[in-house]
């Protein structure tokens, strides 16, 4: 069963697991990955689970249902990360030199779900804000090894290039989370 927003959601920043977190009423919290160091000054205090970040989650979990093929429980968590990090995260700048380039040109709308190559492994991602040439993509899989020690962990948020966005292969089945 899918969770839909309340009046009561709030978001607000636990200092006890030190991340962002979601108050969905009195006796249930959702922990997002997000550290202080990547939030927005306002995160950092309570604040409404506004209409707008309503729409956004609801619409995102529209789409994943029509794109992918995971439980409630996971399209909940994605969408519920999704929004943090549409709503919370500070402004990225690309990092797209991690990433192989795609021969072909791709339209990258909110909710679509691509690959990133990386040192010859594929990556499932899935946009959750879109710019003009770039996109930030939240990492769907387990983790991704960038490179130097670098690694994306699952929920993690990166802005690319669209010229770095793959296509999904038509054979590969689309299971997240």
């Amino acid at each position: 069963m899918l969770l839909m927003p309340q009046t009561d959601w709030q978001w607000r920043y636990n200092d006890a697991y030190g991340v962002l977190s979601v108050s969905l009423g009195s006796e249930m919290e959702f922990l997002t990955p997000y550290k202080a160091k990547l939030l927005i000054p306002d995160a950092l205090d309570n604040m409404e689970f506004s209409v707008e970040h309503a729409k956004f989650y609801i619409d995102l979990l529209d789409r994943m249902q029509k794109r992918l093929k995971i439980t409630d429980a996971a399209a909940v968590q994605i969408a519920l990360n999704a929004t943090a990090a549409s709503f919370m995260l500070k402004p990225q700048m690309p990092k797209s030199w991690y990433f192989d380039a795609s021969d072909v040109c791709v339209f990258a709308d909110v909710g679509k779900v691509f690959e990133l190559k990386c040192q010859g492994e594929r990556h499932l991602v899935m946009v959750v804000e879109n710019g003009l040439q770039a996109a930030m993509v939240i990492v769907l899989g387990k983790q991704c090894e960038l490179g130097d020690g670098k690694i994306l962990s699952q929920f993690d948020i990166i802005k690319v290039m669209h010229n770095r966005l793959h296509e999904l292969t038509r054979h590969r089945q689309i299971a997240a989370a």
